[in-house]
């Protein structure tokens, strides 16, 4: 031992920045390690022994090559393709009296939808009521994108009846479009 013959008080053990590990943590972080590599050599090994077997077969766990329910392969689908939103317009269709009304359904049905225009093409029985949803259109384009997600659907395009089928023929002039002219 040295005495401290100057008379100044013994310097006191400068701490140190970070407390280092003690030994019960030491031995968790040897166990976690020890436990990854465990697995990953036992993962190598069932690897290879389903190798020799002559491929993957199916066991007692589940795994990503088990049947699913169709629903869930149909999310599943909808989602890895990025169909949302057509997926979604199309329950819409199927919900159409829901959305806009009986009354309104009777004469007015979805045809189709422009996912890269979000444009939403319905046809009318009627010019008549062609008018009048193209009146409602704003009213249904917000009702559409409270249902669906802001800026699914920005347009509603109306289109009226469509004309009788025409008829060719010997006496039919070509490019004439004949009683259709007056249709839509």
């Amino acid at each position: 031992m040295t005495e401290n013959t100057s008379g100044d008080a013994p310097e006191p053990s400068k701490p140190s920045k970070s407390p280092e590990p003690s030994g019960v943590d030491l031995a968790r972080v040897a166990l976690r390690a020890a436990k990854d590599a465990a697995r990953a050599r036992g993962d190598a090994a069932q690897q290879k022994k389903q190798a020799r077997r002559g491929g993957l077969r199916s066991g007692a766990r589940a795994d990503g090559r088990d049947p699913m329910a169709l629903g869930s392969a149909i999310n599943r689908l909808i989602t890895e393709r990025g169909w949302e939103a057509p997926a979604a317009v199309g329950g819409v269709m199927g919900r159409w009296p829901q959305i806009v009304g009986e009354d309104v359904a009777k004469h007015c049905v979805p045809e189709r939808y422009d996912e890269d225009e979000r444009v939403l093409a319905v046809r009318c029985d009627s010019t008549a009521w062609a008018t009048n949803l193209r009146l409602l259109a704003p009213t249904l384009v917000a009702r559409l994108n409270e249902d669906l997600g802001h800026g699914t659907v920005q347009l509603i395009k109306v289109q009226g009846p469509g004309g009788p089928a025409r008829r060719y023929g010997p006496l039919r002039a070509p490019g004439s479009t004949g009683p259709g002219d007056t249709y839509g």
